[in-house]
């Protein structure tokens, strides 16, 4: 879909009174992201990790109320690639919480596509989806739940995919309870002005 079609999806938004969702997937690695630090002068930092690929995916939105305007984060973790399935599930959990119409905004990943995607629209009449254009993540507010979140385990080092869980999940629920931060990421996109 063109650049144009995300001002089509505000547009059908705010005629249908409902929701704007942004959706991303990311994942985190068990392998420390390092960033600059503090260090005394002469003495380099040094991070002290075991050589592993092991890794958790996540995949979460961020929501605007229609009326209110409200934010809320909504997530979910899995141990695998996400695919097809956990995109559906996902969507059904959003529209479990979100009452209304929903618009679905995203990127145009292989997840986002197919025969599941298409039978979740017919089950479910009152959401719309809206792509990205390809190859535009600086659009979706969601990425800054992305590098919010990597930044909050930036340095860390963990031993066991338990403990990435419980300091991602940490990370991301000081997110859903700060509204200001989604606030944020959402004006720091380059999406054309929505109103907040």
């Amino acid at each position: 879909m063109e650049a144009a079609g995300v001002a089509v999806g505000k547009k059908n938004a705010t005629r249908l009174k409902a929701h704007i969702v942004f959706l991303d997937e990311a994942g985190f690695q068990l392998m420390p992201s390092i960033q600059r630090t503090w260090a005394p002068i002469g003495l380099t930092p040094i991070v002290r990790h075991r050589m592993t690929r092991e890794k958790l995916s996540v995949i979460s939105a961020i929501s605007l109320s229609p009326i209110r305007r409200r934010v809320g984060l909504y997530y979910q973790v899995h141990g695998k690639n996400i695919q097809q399935p956990e995109v559906v599930h996902f969507a059904r959990h959003l529209l479990r919480h979100l009452q209304g119409n929903v618009i679905l905004l995203w990127d145009c990943g292989a997840p986002h596509k197919g025969e599941p995607i298409r039978q979740l629209l017919r089950q479910h009449r009152r959401l719309r989806l809206v792509s990205f254009p390809p190859y535009a993540p600086e659009l979706n507010p969601d990425e800054g739940v992305w590098r919010m979140s990597k930044a909050a385990l930036a340095n860390e080092c963990h031993d066991s995919l338990e403990t990435l869980l419980w300091s991602l999940t940490g990370a991301l629920e000081d997110l859903r309870c700060s509204p200001d931060h989604l606030r944020a990421c959402i004006r720091h996109s380059e999406l054309p002005s929505i109103r907040l």
